[in-house]
């Protein structure tokens, strides 16, 4: 079966496909373009023969990994490779898609690719969600600049102590007028653009606030009489006018948005904060990020794992970089005194396997 083992090479592009295929006797030749749809690529496969004996590759690129998918749908295996890391011959300077698709299927039997992790279809969406998220930060910025730009070639100064693109800094825009009509539609335009990407870039929805609810603030804001820290939890005391009081005796502006439910926050958002419990949910977890976790309890610490032996394990590694001195003390297997004379200062780990037991839906009591 080994033998009879064919290797694709695809050129994949937009609207086609360059096939070429390297057969078992070593002969490489051309099988044409097919067009990038998928019942021409099932029709292909149809015609080459077993799917057990195929091996397909093509690079990376902006056609993203759907052709990966629907190979390996049809039985096939593929792979997506790095393009950066194929081989390619100095003196082979004439590039068409016939010629790279015999390059790829040439290199793919040789085991000369080198293959990148491809993405299930929910990390693809999830990659897809953050690069648009990215997009909308940077059309926040250039709107953020072409409306500054505005202001300061119309010589709009905000007052003192006002920091920009805070919410008193909008205010302060929204309260401006120009005598030119065309100016004023300017002002307007660039400020209605500032709105729409600030909508773009953070999600609205709506939650049930009563009193005694916990709350967390996701902004900062320094206003005259209001002032936040993300991050913040804070607690409401009652609801008056729409307008959500809490029980420091602040009470949240009606332009304020930047709020959740505060219940239960990860370790991450937590920063420097100590709550009653913390629950640790993970099969397997470095002794660092163990150590953040557990240590934002007050009182309790409940150990969640489906895999106790993993987690045990995972527990005893450190993801700490060694020094130079205990690399050059691992690979020389030299006593400590001969590669460094000064005392060094021993560091126990914060976790030791003898110190914890470990379970399902087991609570250590701190």
């Amino acid at each position: 079966m080994k033998e009879k083992v064919r290797f694709l090479g695809l050129d994949v592009h937009a609207e086609t496909i360059a096939v070429a295929i390297a057969e078992p006797d070593g002969a490489v030749r051309s099988l044409g373009t097919i067009a990038n749809r998928a019942e021409s690529i099932r029709k292909m496969v149809k015609k080459l023969g077993p799917v057990e004996q195929l091996r397909a590759c093509y690079e990376a690129g902006p056609t993203g990994y759907v052709l990966y998918w629907q190979l390996t749908k049809l039985g096939v295996d593929c792979a997506v490779i790095a393009p950066t890391l194929a081989p390619m011959k100095a003196s082979d300077r004439v590039k068409t898609d016939r010629r790279d698709a015999e390059r790829l299927a040439r290199s793919h039997r040789a085991g000369d690719l080198t293959a990148v992790w491809v993405p299930d279809a929910g990390s693809e969406a999830l990659r897809d969600l953050v690069r648009g998220r990215e997009a909308a930060k940077q059309d926040q910025l250039r709107a953020r600049h072409r409306l500054g730009k505005f202001l300061l070639r119309s010589g709009q100064r905000p007052p003192m102590g006002i920091k920009a693109w805070t919410q008193a800094h909008l205010t302060w825009v929204r309260q401006l007028h120009y005598a030119q009509p065309a100016q004023e539609a300017t002002r307007l335009d660039y400020l209605h653009e500032v709105d729409h990407m600030a909508d773009s870039v953070h999600e609205r929805q709506s939650i049930d606030v009563a009193p005694g609810d916990r709350l967390m603030l996701t902004a900062n804001r320094r206003d005259a009489g209001f002032r936040a820290t993300n991050g913040e939890l804070v607690t409401v005391r009652g609801i008056e006018s729409g307008r959500i009081q809490l029980e420091d005796g602040r009470t949240l502006p009606a332009n304020y948005h930047q709020f959740d439910h505060g219940y239960a926050i990860t370790a991450h958002r937590s920063q420097g904060k100590t709550v009653d419990g913390v629950i640790l949910s993970a099969d397997a977890m470095k002794q660092e990020l163990f150590y953040v976790g557990a240590s934002r309890g007050r009182s309790e610490i409940a150990i969640v794992t489906s895999d106790r032996e993993q987690l045990r394990e995972s527990l005893g590694i450190s993801s700490a970089r060694p020094s130079a001195t205990e690399l050059a003390r691992e690979h020389a297997h030299l006593p400590e005194h001969k590669i460094l004379q000064a005392p060094a200062q021993q560091i126990e780990s914060t976790v030791s396997r003898n110190e914890i037991s470990i379970g399902h839906d087991i609570g250590l009591g701190l």
